[in-house]
């Protein structure tokens, strides 16, 4: 059933029952009431079902339709490895805490129905499951034990909660150690775990390569593309023809640049910049995607349902087959490529004075990357500015506007957070050789200047057409996160201005210069970026709080975002005049589903790149069991304490690890009792660790403090 004909049917049967003479009724006088043809019972079955799973109503023993509880609310379970859960209920700012004996046998994932309790004492909203509504899963990734008579599977997800037990008929003949793909048989429930078969084994946990084939699995990354995008794909040209550039600006002749990463091979954005009197004129140009990924077709639905490319430790799962992402659509230099580029006139303040958006076409002089362009610029290096002679005065051009509109930025509170990423090398095998956080540059920042200007641009441009489009949103954060958040850094002597339970970027982002080279530096910085909610796609303009801006999308990485790829789509059927009614109609009804996707897909890609990073970390530090290394507090629990390290790699120092009688902890201080010692350990203090263990299966590195003799 189309989906805006099961809206509107669901609308009319939520109505009926809402109705105040309505009295609950089986299915069958449901549709004798409402007169339902018999050929569409079947229809109005499912349309029930869907009320059922959104919550809205429920059915009892004797199969009665009613009004939901208004006490019960549906929401997607979290599982914990401790049994406990919690519901995330979209609508609602804090989630509701399931305890182990309330969870109904709800795995990770799962779609629930839970019932508040209205007699809580404490301030945590707290529930129980009363059905689960939709498995998130049959298939789970994990690895295997054998024992005697049958085998179980420990989860690969920790969140999972429960060993899956496997008959010995069903094992596959899999050992202990192997990673397999388990499909779930049966559920079970409160007291009795889950049980299933192994459909697939991925190899031995140790074996090279075999722990990120297992993340790509658990997290049902598609990696082959299906045949009808290949045979779609083989009728795609190599080369950009005349027909092609017919009706395009022509702006081959404008000096062009690409300024990428050294093993980028997707290059989806180039850059053209000149000044005449204050005024810069920037030229941002996109790859031309849907130039050759159009609507409706096997690639345009594959790359949907992809949403965005994965970038993994040693690999990339693309959103678009590679003859694509790194042949035809890819701003390689020497060739004519297809781009939709906006042209910006912005005075020495930063105002964008006036722009155009139009599809061009354009060949890129030369490919430089981050490090070429630092050189130039930082370091001044004259071997590199020799050979990039030409182009100096255009990279110092870009250096100059960019520090304007970061400045611009700065002004109205737009937040930066720079604590680095992690770099992990592999070698030949896979194995990690080397972990270094990976630092923007002054290129990497002129680049980022550049596409931000870009996308708010596009964002405000169309929201004044009032056009349907997808936008990059980021809600404010809630206000009980930010007051913790207050509360924590007043015992680093920092505060924050909150009024009215709300908070303006600019208070973040002063105390981010604040706390800008000191010891507390990335503890604060990660606390800050938590304590923030999440960017998503919106079909509606919500305004992005991090950017401190009303109008924001993302336009510039249409070979590996999906909502990039869309909105392309949009601005260049209005720049042909396109945007009649009916089309506008079809992308008012579009744009939610594809914003939600594109949401999910993110989420999703962005769990398993944190997944392999994590992997990678374990398996690195397992070298290094015994070697002591200085890190920083950067947690407190009553089970131990987190630290980090320089190379961005967090354990944990664990109360049994520790030689004390006992000790006494709060979320800031750590105090161990000895017999004649008295030791507080605080958040942000600079501690020497050893490296007692590295678990793969758990993902966890154990640490215990330097004893002092190690030390020296």
């Amino acid at each position: 059933m189309d989906k805006v004909i099961l809206d509107e049917k669901k609308k009319i049967i939520l109505e009926f029952i809402n109705s105040k003479d309505y009295q609950p009724m089986k299915l069958k006088e449901i549709a004798n009431v409402l007169q339902v043809p018999r050929n569409e019972k079947q229809d109005m079955k499912k349309v029930l079902e869907s009320l059922l799973g959104d919550g809205k109503i429920e059915v009892d023993t004797k199969g009665r339709y009613r009004l939901a509880d208004a006490n019960t609310r549906t929401g997607i379970f979290s599982g914990t490895q401790r049994g406990f859960g919690f519901v995330i209920v979209e609508e609602e700012e804090e989630d509701i805490f399931i305890p182990e004996n309330a969870t109904r046998g709800a795995l990770h994932n799962d779609k629930v129905l839970v019932s508040l309790k209205t007699d809580r004492t404490g301030k945590r909203k707290e529930g129980e499951i009363i059905r689960i509504l939709e498995r998130s899963t049959s298939t789970v990734v994990g690895t295997f034990e054998k024992s005697k008579n049958y085998g179980f599977v420990i989860a690969d997800n920790q969140k999972f909660g429960k060993d899956i037990f496997i008959p010995k008929e069903h094992t596959k003949g899999a050992v202990t150690g192997h990673k397999v793909v388990v499909k779930i048989t049966d559920f079970g429930n409160q007291d009795k775990n889950p049980e299933g078969k192994v459909t697939e084994i991925l190899g031995h946990m140790n074996d090279p390569g075999v722990d990120i084939i297992s993340v790509i699995m658990a997290y049902n990354l598609p990696v082959e593309f299906p045949e009808e995008v290949m045979h779609q794909v083989e009728t795609i040209r190599d080369v950009v023809t005349e027909k092609d550039m017919e009706g395009r600006k022509d702006i081959r002749n404008l000096p062009t640049v690409t300024i990428d990463g050294e093993d980028a091979k997707d290059l989806d954005d180039a850059i053209t910049i000149s000044k005449e009197g204050n005024i810069y004129h920037l030229g941002v140009h996109i790859a031309d995607v849907t130039n050759y990924v159009t609507e409706n077709t096997p690639l345009d639905k594959e790359a949907l349902k992809r949403g965005t490319s994965v970038y993994l430790v040693d690999r990339v799962i693309p959103m678009l087959p590679h003859k694509l992402s790194n042949g035809i659509c890819s701003l390689n230099a020497g060739e004519d490529r297809l781009a939709l580029s906006c042209f910006m006139d912005i005075d020495e303040k930063g105002n964008v004075l006036g722009h155009e958006i139009a599809e061009t076409v354009l060949k890129v002089d030369r490919r430089m990357t981050y490090t070429s362009v630092k050189k130039i610029l930082d370091d001044q290096d004259e071997k590199e500015k020799k050979e990039y002679e030409e182009l100096v005065p255009m990279f110092e051009l870009m250096s100059e506007l960019a520090d304007i509109l970061r400045e611009k930025r700065r002004k109205r509170g737009s937040i930066d957070f720079d604590f680095p990423e992690s770099k992990i090398r592999l070698d030949e095998t896979g194995h990690p050789v080397e972990i270094k956080p990976y630092d923007r540059n002054k290129a990497t920042k002129i680049i980022e200047d550049f596409m931000l200007i870009a996308n708010e641009t596009i964002a405000e441009d169309f929201f004044w057409q009032e056009i349907p489009f997808v936008y990059r949103s980021h809600e404010n954060p809630d206000s009980d996160k930010i007051k913790q958040l207050g509360i924590f850094i007043n015992n680093f002597g920092y505060s924050i201005k909150i009024s009215h339970d709300e908070i303006h970027p600019k208070e973040l982002q002063k105390l981010l210069l604040k706390i800008d080279n000191t010891p507390e530096e990335a503890l604060i910085s990660r606390l800050t970026l938590r304590s923030m909610k999440r960017a998503k796609y919106t079909s509606a303009s919500e305004g992005h709080f991090g950017l401190a801006t009303r109008y924001y999308c993302h336009f510039t990485s249409p070979i590996r975002r999906y909502p990039d790829l869309q909105i392309h789509r949009i601005i260049k059927e209005n720049l042909r005049g396109g945007l009649n009614e009916k089309r506008l109609n079809h992308y008012n009804k579009i744009l939610p589903d594809v914003a939600r996707q594109s949401s999910n897909t993110e989420r999703r890609a962005d769990d398993a790149e944190r997944e392999v990073d994590k992997l990678k970390k374990v398996e690195y530090m397992s070298d290094h069991i015994g070697e002591i290394f200085e890190g920083v507090i950067s947690g407190i629990t009553n089970w131990g304490l987190y630290v980090e390290l320089p190379n961005t790699v967090e354990g944990m120092v664990r109360v049994s690890e520790m030689q004390d009688d006992y000790y006494i902890y709060d979320e800031e201080h750590y105090t161990m009792m000895g017999e004649h010692t008295r030791k507080t350990y605080k958040l942000g203090e600079k501690v020497l660790v050893e490296v007692l263990a590295a678990d793969k299966l758990l993902k966890t590195v154990d640490f215990a403090f330097a004893e002092p003799e190690k030390e020296q």
